[in-house]
């Protein structure tokens, strides 16, 4: 009887031994997830991602961008900085620049143009008064392609870039002589300029060619009048930062740092 027990209690202490074995194994098989045509994932008998086999075939699907969701414009950078240094900004007042910035390109013109051109107009008044001079004599003079400061700020306050498909795309390019004459800044019509914009195409130096350049684009630069070594004129035609890296030809067209 004895024996019994004690081989009964055996049993007993195998089957659990067996049982807790049992669950720790199970506990650690991981199920996999059902295949489906829309988890992202390339499974079951798909031949690419959620496409293939079972799924719809893959070279009929659709290609169609996702516009769903919330977009916010932020900012236009067709010109950078135009709406910054033209900005009429007044105190207590929301800023030009952000609402330039949110506005559609056909809203632009009627919204921004006479108040780019005051502003234009304005420093060339501040400049001539540094000077010692009188501010109705320092005005604003038309430019290298032959705009007044009417045109000019029309062209500016639309933000957006102009792509010409019959002429190289170009911010501006002050070598160009299409009809062979010599003349380069004069303006005579075969300018290439505002047809778009090349990855090293000095856009800051050109807009400010265009505002204070006048019609040779060397109006303000800094230029010594009187032989003393000293500037007599402001610097107005260059931000004084010249590109030294090499662009890449591939996107993303990033050069070396420097």
């Amino acid at each position: 009887m004895k024996t019994n027990k004690i081989v009964l209690k055996v049993i007993s202490v195998v089957a659990l031994v067996f049982l807790a074995s049992c669950n720790n194994d199970d506990a650690d098989i991981m199920m996999e997830p059902m295949a489906t045509c829309s988890d992202g994932i390339m499974n079951g008998d798909e031949t690419g991602t959620d496409c293939g086999g079972s799924c719809n075939p893959c070279d009929t699907m659709s290609m169609d961008p996702d516009f769903s969701g919330t977009y916010a414009q932020v900012d236009f950078m067709g010109r950078p900085g135009i709406n910054t240094v033209l900005s009429f900004d007044m105190e207590g007042e929301a800023s030009v620049k952000d609402e330039h910035n949110v506005s559609i390109p056909s809203e632009m013109t009627a919204k921004f143009q006479a108040g780019f051109q005051a502003r234009l107009e304005q420093y060339h008044d501040v400049y001539a008064v540094k000077l010692g001079l009188d501010p109705a004599d320092v005005n604003y003079e038309p430019n290298i392609l032959g705009l007044d400061a009417a045109t000019l700020t029309t062209v500016l306050a639309t933000d957006v870039l102009e792509v010409a498909p019959d002429l190289p795309t170009t911010y501006f390019d002050p070598g160009t002589d299409a009809d062979n004459d010599g003349r380069i800044l004069v303006p005579d019509g075969d300018e290439v300029a505002l047809t778009g914009r090349r990855l090293t195409d000095d856009i800051i130096d050109v807009s400010l060619i265009l505002l204070f350049g006048g019609a040779e684009g060397d109006r303000f630069s800094g230029q010594d009048l009187d032989g003393d070594g000293m500037a007599d004129l402001p610097r107005l035609t260059s931000d004084g930062v010249s590109l030294t890296a090499t662009i890449s030809a591939q996107f993303p067209y990033v050069g070396n740092p420097e």
